[in-house]
């Protein structure tokens, strides 16, 4: 008889617990901003890992709804990350295309010195 108390006294500590995860507005906002800032450099829905972001963020969102703050805050967490992740791989890209650029006249530069007497 005495466990049961005990118990009750757990599983109240417990949903207490749950209820204690603030809503993480915040986290959903740096997010947002993230997703924004991946879309500015060219980050699309072609692009996986933007496509991925998005899809968590978007999770996150109905997780918010339905006040499940600690899904919520770790699938805005991910999007965040995800989204970060697109921007640097757009701007990666973009470098290595400009630096594809700058060789190809360098070597064109060294030919024409190359020719001149």
């Amino acid at each position: 008889m005495k466990s049961q108390p005990l118990m009750l006294l757990l599983a109240l500590v417990g949903l207490a617990g749950c209820a204690n995860d603030p809503a993480p507005n915040e986290q959903m906002r740096l997010s947002e901003q993230a997703l924004e800032q991946a879309r500015a450099v060219g980050a699309t829905d072609q692009l996986d890992t933007f496509k991925l972001a998005e899809d968590k963020l978007s999770r996150a969102r109905v997780d918010m709804t339905s006040q499940d703050f600690r899904d919520a805050r770790m699938r805005a967490e991910q999007a965040e990350l995800d989204a970060r992740l697109a921007e640097a791989q757009v701007l990666t890209r973009k470098s290595d295309e400009q630096l594809k650029v700058v060789q190809s006249r360098v070597q064109r530069l060294r030919k024409q010195l190359e020719v001149q007497p």
